[in-house]
């Protein structure tokens, strides 16, 4: 469908079946493990023997579909920072894509600096289109349609990017680092790139926003991003010296899953983060990791 045509159909039925498809519908990976944690190695290595416990990315992405990748592009700071995901990561995570036999793979974000120095200094542009994926802003309010999030308690409706309501496979790919307003982020608050009414978001608890799109707006695939984690002064950072370099990877189905395993690599508990433990409760995934099946891989 294109643009045009997906405007026609006034976001109905075709969004219905488009965000049916994040609860892993069409995803059926080829075995039981909820979460996958993988350290010792470089981004594009650790995702590699990550998704083939999975059975690979066409457990995920089949022939002819249309994938979004979705990293954090929020800040103009370069890839030494940290501030951005790692661009090698989302590389790997595109040619993985079209190996699988996508038809078109789109990275975007809505960007908190200027999209276009973000999307250069970040080295994420740049991987992005020499692995021949299609990189599309998120800057102008004409991208993003208005949804109805029905569980959501304090989020009653948003606005999300067309990319996502117009795609068959959502790939989130957050960097995990602290948040001077959320204490952290990674998967669930890597949503907030998505939509566009954001400001909302910060003036109405923004933690069960947070939650509350998370029932609604539920990703193929996360990978996180812990290779260089931002351990203070998030989210943007000051210098280097706010890293610590974990040489970690998460990926699970399960987005808050994989938030509750991020929170104990950063060194907190899952119920620290209040909006894990709202989206736990509102059923958008599950963040007690010792009833999970986990497959872990040392490097």
């Amino acid at each position: 469908m294109d643009r045009r045509s997906f405007l026609r159909t006034g976001l109905t039925a075709g969004t219905a079946l488009a965000l049916s498809r994040y609860g892993g519908l069409f995803a059926q990976s080829q075995n039981n493990y909820d979460l996958v944690a993988v350290k010792g190695g470089e981004p594009d290595v650790m995702f590699d023997k990550a998704i083939e416990v999975y059975g690979g990315m066409k457990s995920f992405v089949r022939k002819g579909q249309k994938v979004v990748v979705k990293p954090n592009i929020g800040w103009d700071v370069v890839p030494e920072r940290a501030g951005n995901t790692n661009p090698q990561l989302v590389g790997r995570i595109i040619e993985h894509c079209f190996q699988a036999g996508a038809k078109e793979v789109y990275v975007f974000d809505n960007t908190c600096d200027d999209w276009k120095r973000c999307y250069a200094d970040s080295g994420i542009e740049k991987i992005a289109k020499e692995k021949k994926a299609t990189v599309v802003p998120g800057n102008s309010e004409s991208y993003y349609h208005s949804i109805t999030v029905e569980k959501g308690k304090q989020l009653k409706q948003t606005s999300v990017h067309e990319l996502i309501l117009n795609s068959d496979v959502f790939i989130n790919v957050p960097v995990l680092k602290h948040h001077s307003s959320t204490r952290l982020t990674a998967g669930m608050k890597n949503l907030m790139g998505i939509v566009w009414d954001r400001g909302y978001w910060h003036q109405n608890d923004l933690h069960q926003c947070i939650a509350d799109c998370a029932t609604r707006c539920k990703p193929t695939l996360n990978v996180v991003d812990a290779y260089n984690v931002m351990m203070k002064n998030g989210p943007r950072g000051v210098s280097k010296s706010d890293l610590v370099m974990m040489k970690s990877l998460i990926i699970s189905t399960d987005i808050v899953a994989a938030d509750a395993a991020g929170a104990k690599l950063f060194g907190i508990e899952p119920d620290d983060v209040a909006y894990i433990k709202y989206a736990d409760e509102m059923s958008a995934g599950r963040k007690d990791l010792s009833k999970l099946n986990i497959r872990r891989i040392a490097i």
